[in-house]
């Protein structure tokens, strides 16, 4: 059985509970294509960064390549739906990410940090889901689920070393593990309680 990069589960503070593992293989359509919704928002994300912060030359290298990376794994993803024959139409969104990034402060320089930290979240909440996948699902799914798990990690690393750069440098103030903490919390709350439908980032669906 895969797992998840050390760094991941030592980081995050529960993991993906057994219902909503055993309900991924029977919402695989929904699964896929909300895997493939979190892909475009994440490129979204990291170039919406990249518009926001001109200012910060190595945010715009590590947000770029992170970008193409994101797209990259959108269209395996999509791929992978046409394989398994699953048309892409309109999901709702789960409320883990609006759950999450209602946390973050409106206010600079906190705003920038609480976005990185909140994106090291992301990440390493879909690399620990990644690895919960990969036994249970068809093997073609699993294998591409597999090969996604590293650049995973290492996003999940980039946001992190981002924000304790930024806070360290730029706004000494900001009390970092007390908001890495904030976040940890919500994303245990949001993963771990019930959810009335499947989603990539949900909880176990009532």
């Amino acid at each position: 059985m895969s797992v998840a990069p050390e760094s991941v589960l030592e980081f995050l503070h529960e993991p993906t509970p057994i219902g909503w593992q055993q309900a991924a293989c029977e919402h695989l359509p929904e699964l896929l294509i909300d895997h493939a919704n979190c892909e475009k928002k994440a490129a979204s994300n990291a170039i919406s960064l990249i518009y926001r912060y001109v200012e910060h030359p190595h945010l715009l290298q590590k947000m770029s390549r992170l970008a193409r990376e994101e797209l990259r794994h959108f269209e395996q993803v999509v791929d992978a739906m046409s394989d398994q024959g699953v048309e892409y139409i309109q999901l709702s969104p789960s409320r883990y990410a609006a759950g999450l990034h209602r946390l973050i402060n409106k206010h600079e320089p906190q705003r920038l940090v609480d976005s990185l930290i909140c994106g090291a979240v992301v990440e390493a909440r879909s690399c620990e889901r990644f690895a919960a996948l990969i036994p249970v699902l068809p093997d073609a799914i699993g294998q591409l689920y597999k090969s996604l798990l590293k650049s995973e990690a290492r996003h999940f690393q980039d946001y992190l070393d981002l924000a304790r750069d930024f806070a360290r440098f730029v706004e000494k103030d900001i009390d970092i593990p007390q908001r890495i903490e904030v976040f940890l919390q919500a994303d245990a709350e949001l993963i771990s309680t019930a959810d009335t439908e499947f989603r990539f980032h949900s909880g176990v669906p009532s």
